[in-house]
């Protein structure tokens, strides 16, 4: 399924990291607390269309790794694949 989000909204595939232990044993995914706050974008929307009609470009492309607010993205789930819709204000940062 291909999706392609609208207005200034962007997919995002959140990035899974292995949790060790300081003595080397991995967690599962079902003892994870915390919701990730790394991903990489997939796909982006045009951009935010201003009262006069002008399209806002969008700062990030899809490629880029990103850092993002913990609790603003939406969850979907696409094909048993785990994504992430959030809006280009939930994102913080680029990582390079």
């Amino acid at each position: 399924m291909n999706i392609k989000p609208l207005s200034d909204h962007i997919l995002i595939e959140p990035v899974k990291e292995e949790e060790k232990t300081k003595t080397g044993i991995f967690l599962p995914d079902t003892a994870s607390k915390e919701k990730s706050e790394e991903g990489k974008v997939v796909a982006v929307g045009p951009g935010k269309k201003t009262d006069d009609g002008k399209i806002i470009m969008m700062s990030v492309k899809p490629g880029d790794k990103v850092l993002f607010t913990k609790y603003g993205p939406n969850e979907i789930k696409v094909d048993g694949k785990e994504y992430l819709i959030a809006t280009e204000s939930d994102i913080l940062a680029i990582i390079e």
